[in-house]
C-alpha cells in the first residue's frame, strides 16, 4: 500500500515545501485566503463546514492527535502484525465443537468465494483448525488458496459420486498453518446431473464431512452461484448458513428467493440449519445507495448482520491473481482489516452462542 493511504476512509493532503507561497486567491473564487482553511478535517477525513483552521493548529488527517513525523506507515505494519500473528497466539477463541458454514448467495459477485477464502485465513492464522470445501466448478476457492485444481487432480467430485473420503482429497494449504482445501475442477460441472440418479443425493457432503477422522473447528464450503443440487448439498451438510450481500440492489433482489430454499431445506432435509450470519460487501461510502442497501438488511436481519462490513478494496481483488488471500498479500490493507473484523465477530458469536452465531 501506498504510504499516503489512510486506515478507515481519510483523504490524503498533498504535501507541499515550507517556502511555498501561492497567488492569494480570487475573492470571486470562494477559496479560503492563504494562512487559513475554510473547514477542519474530520477524523474521517472529511471537512467539516463553517470551521476554520490555522495552519499551526492543523492536526494530520492520517494520525489524529499526532504530529507529521507519525507515518501511517507505522500504523499499517501494526495492522499487518496484529493479522498476520506471527507469535502463533490464539486470538480467535476456538469452538466448543466444529461449526459448518456454508457461505450461499444464488447471484454472482457478491463476494461468496472472497469471504470464504479471507474469513478461513483469519481463522486459520490465529489459532483455528480449518477446513475449506470448495464446491463451484470454477474453482475459485482453490485458486485462492493456491491448491492445484487442474484436471486429474483429485477433487470433491470424486467424494461425492466415487465415496472417496475426504480426507484423501484434502489438500494442506501452504503458509498456512491449521487450513485444509479440498478442491474443485472442472469434474465438478458434470455432477449436478450425475447426483440426479444417486441415492440420498442431498446428503453425500454432508456424509463426506461427516467421515472425516479430524476434527475441524470450522468447516466453510464455498457454494455456486446456483441453487441446484451442489447448493442444497452443501445446505444439508451444515449448520449455519454465511449470506454474503453486495450494497447493490440486485444483490437483494434475489434474496426472498435464497430465503425461501433455505426454509424448504430446514423443513424437509436439514432441521438444524440456521442463517446465522450475513456479511455486507463491497461497500462504497461515496453512494447513498450503499448506505440504503445497509439500513435495509440491517432492519430485516437485525443481529445477524455483521458490524463489519468489507469495503471496496484494490488489494482484496488484485490477492486472487497471486494465489493469496488479501490476509496474507497485504495484511494492513483495509480489505484485510475487515476481514479480520468480520472473522472474529464470528469467532466471538459462536463462543458467546455455544458454538452458532
Amino acid at each position: 500500500m501506498a504510504s499516503g493511504s489512510t486506515y478507515g476512509y481519510g483523504v490524503p493532503t498533498p504535501h507541499q515545501p515550507d517556502d511555498f507561497r501561492g497567488p492569494a486567491p480570487s475573492p470571486r473564487s470562494g477559496a479560503p485566503a492563504v494562512g487559513q482553511v475554510s473547514a477542519a478535517p474530520t477524523s474521517a477525513g472529511i471537512p467539516t463546514p463553517g470551521v476554520s483552521v490555522q495552519p499551526d493548529e492543523h492536526v494530520s488527517r492520517e494520525t489524529p492527535g499526532g504530529d507529521e513525523d507519525d507515518p501511517p506507515l507505522a500504523m499499517e505494519a501494526l495492522r499487518a502484525v496484529q493479522i498476520l500473528n506471527p507469535s502463533g497466539e490464539i486470538i480467535m477463541p476456538r469452538p466448543d465443537h466444529p461449526r459448518v458454514i456454508c457461505v450461499a448467495n444464488q447471484k454472482g459477485g457478491v463476494g461468496k468465494t472472497t469471504t470464504t477464502v479471507n474469513l478461513a485465513v483469519a481463522l486459520a492464522l490465529h489459532g483455528n483448525r480449518v477446513l475449506v470445501v470448495d464446491l463451484d466448478p470454477q474453482g475459485n476457492a482453490s485458486t485462492g488458496l493456491n491448491v492445484p485444481h487442474h484436471a486429474g487432480v483429485p477433487d470433491v467430485y470424486d467424494c461425492l459420486i466415487d465415496n472417496v473420503p475426504l480426507a484423501e482429497v484434502a489438500q494442506a494449504v501452504e503458509g498456512i498453518p491449521n487450513l485444509y482445501c479440498v478442491p474443485a475442477t472442472i469434474d465438478l460441472a458434470g455432477a449436478e446431473i450425475e447426483l440426479v440418479s444417486v441415492v440420498a443425493r442431498e446428503s453425500r457432503l454432508a456424509r463426506a464431512i461427516a467421515g472425516h477422522p479430524e476434527k475441524f473447528d470450522y468447516v466453510f464450503i464455498d457454494c455456486p452461484p446456483s441453487l441446484g443440487l451442489l447448493t442444497v448439498n452443501a445446505l444439508c451438510a451444515a449448520q449455519e448458513v454465511l449470506i454474503p450481500i453486495q450494497c447493490e440492489y440486485y444483490a437483494l433482489e434475489g434474496l426472498n428467493q435464497l430465503i425461501n430454499n433455505i426454509n424448504l431445506v430446514r423443513q424437509h432435509l436439514n432441521p438444524t440449519l440456521d442463517v446465522s450470519t450475513i456479511l455486507l460487501t463491497m461497500y462504497d461510502r461515496r453512494t447513498r445507495l450503499a448506505d440504503a442497501v445497509e439500513q435495509d438488511v440491517r432492519n430485516h436481519f437485525g443481529t445477524k448482520v455483521l458490524n463489519a462490513v468489507i469495503p471496496r478494496n484494490v488489494r482484496v481483488s488484485e490477492a486472487p491473481s497471486y494465489g493469496q488471500s488479501v490476509m496474507t498479500y497485504d495484511p494492513g490493507s483495509r480489505g484485510a482489516t475487515s476481514y479480520f473484523e468480520a472473522a472474529l465477530e464470528i469467532a466471538m458469536r459462536g463462543v458467546n452462542t455455544g458454538g452458532t452465531a
